[in-house]
């Protein structure tokens, strides 16, 4: 089925309201982009589909496959098919990244992934992607660059080959060649199960993985929707049409903070074997 469905979704974080009554179907085979100014709620609404602890849903409901969502953990979300690509992937000292990527995959698994066919999987997906496998061995995300980093994030998504991308802003900060990565590992991910939800300031990103449906986010609510050509208004007028014709302020919003999963869970987790 692969079907999430968000209704009325109002959510907080430290007593400050960001969202405020987001609708949103995402069905399977299907690539959703979703663009505004900065500041209105965009990763937010990632990081609440995919479990923060900081955000608080104050109201409404998140289905996925007609489950309710809110109820699951952070792992067992991942277990259903959702990936989160992080904007800012975290450095996690004592944490391998080839013990990371192992027991992201047997969480997902009813009987542990052979070394031969684990080992295999991550050549091959690290050549797709580019991403050094001198890198496999250090420590996760630890000492890496900023593009290093972000194509460990596509290279997670490659082998847990999920039914549901949360793409936050992989592309920032990465050079041409690591924007046609990003571009040709969604492309490649594309079939009639994989659906993907994707944030991006670069045109070019989506001009390589034309979305089929796009919509646009200002304080809070998604103000409109429709296909790709919402892209390429915004790209040619900004968003100052948005404010005439859906009356709405897109003045520059404070700063909130930035929140980020605990590292001490994670090591918890991997020294556990779970995900």
């Amino acid at each position: 089925m692969n079907r999430l469905i968000i209704k009325d979704l109002e959510v907080s974080v430290e007593d400050k309201k960001i969202l405020k009554g987001i609708n949103l179907e995402i069905n399977k085979g299907e690539i959703h982009a979703l663009i505004g100014p900065n500041g209105h709620g965009k990763s937010t609404l990632l990081n609440v589909i995919m479990g923060h602890p900081r955000y608080i849903v104050d109201a409404g409901s998140i289905t996925y496959n007609d489950e309710d969502l809110l109820s699951f953990s952070v792992d067992n979300r991942s277990k259903k098919g959702i990936f989160l690509a992080m904007q800012h992937p975290l450095e996690i000292s004592g944490v391998k990244n080839i013990d990371f990527l192992k027991s992201a995959i047997n969480s997902r698994l009813d009987k542990p992934v052979s070394l031969y066919k684990f080992i295999k999987e991550v050549e091959t997906a690290s050549e797709e992607v580019g991403f050094d496998s001198n890198l496999i061995h250090r420590n996760l995300n630890e000492g890496f660059s900023g593009g290093e980093k972000k194509r460990n994030e596509i290279l997670q998504m490659k082998l847990l080959n999920p039914s549901l991308a949360l793409i936050d802003e992989i592309d920032s900060g990465l050079d041409v060649d690591g924007l046609n990565m990003v571009s040709n590992a969604l492309n490649n991910s594309k079939n009639e199960e994989f659906s993907a939800l994707i944030i991006s300031h670069y045109s070019k990103l989506y001009k390589e993985v034309k979305p089929t449906h796009v919509h646009i986010i200002v304080d809070g609510r998604i103000v409109t929707s429709g296909d790709y050509s919402l892209i390429e208004r915004v790209d040619k007028e900004g968003y100052s049409w948005v404010e005439k014709e859906y009356g709405v302020s897109i003045s520059k919003k404070e700063d909130k903070p930035r929140v980020v999963l605990g590292t001490c869970a994670v090591k918890e987790s991997i020294g556990n074997g779970n995900n």
